[in-house]
């Protein structure tokens, strides 16, 4: 069902970035193209390489590829290129600068610009999660026709147990799926 599809994901900084890995395997396991768009701390917690050698193309993290050249990672291109836009692990920061049309970074600068269809899966630790600004955050992201998939429930990194983890990557292959075939587009 995700064959020949165009996913961008998008990986944040968070201990859940680890996730990432499994999430691309699985997605080229289901024949999907991939394209990852490292945020700058999302590299402290997983690798450019790990992620390319999995999606089998090179990780993209800024707007300028060599600043010797003028080459420059296109976010219009990268917008109308793809046939999803997922962000996971999605954090705070994150989804405040999606919700609120904020644009410094090559990830928030493909949201702004795509013409696909969004899934945000958080993950942050509970109070983060819980915090009024964030949900009116994901209030915000749904209004706009984004798909918020929830976080799960249980020990955070922090030692707490709650809401904020990241959806298992198995969970996000089928939400994608099923909004695949809802549509039509198999």
């Amino acid at each position: 069902m995700l064959r020949h599809k165009k996913i961008i994901l998008g990986v944040c900084g968070s201990i859940a970035a680890y996730k990432a890995a499994l999430l691309v395997r699985l997605l080229i396991k289901a024949e999907a193209e991939v394209q990852v768009i490292l945020t700058t701390s999302a590299s402290a917690f997983i690798t450019p390489v790990t992620l390319a050698t999995l999606s089998k193309r090179p990780v993209l993290t800024d707007f300028v590829r060599d600043d010797s050249s003028g080459l420059w990672h296109n976010h219009v291109e990268l917008g109308l290129w793809a046939d999803a836009l997922v962000v996971a692990p999605a954090s705070a920061n994150t989804v405040g600068k999606f919700a609120r049309g904020l644009c410094d970074n090559l990830l928030s600068a493909t949201y702004l610009s795509a013409r696909c269809p969004v899934f945000v899966a958080p993950a942050m630790d509970l109070d983060m999660y819980q915090h009024p600004a964030v949900q009116e955050n994901f209030q915000l992201l749904r209004s706009y026709g984004n798909h918020v998939i929830e976080a799960g429930h249980g020990e955070l990194a922090s030692g707490l147990v709650g809401q904020g983890r990241l959806a298992e990557p198995e969970e996000i292959i089928q939400v994608l799926e099923q909004h695949f075939i809802s549509q039509n587009i198999v």
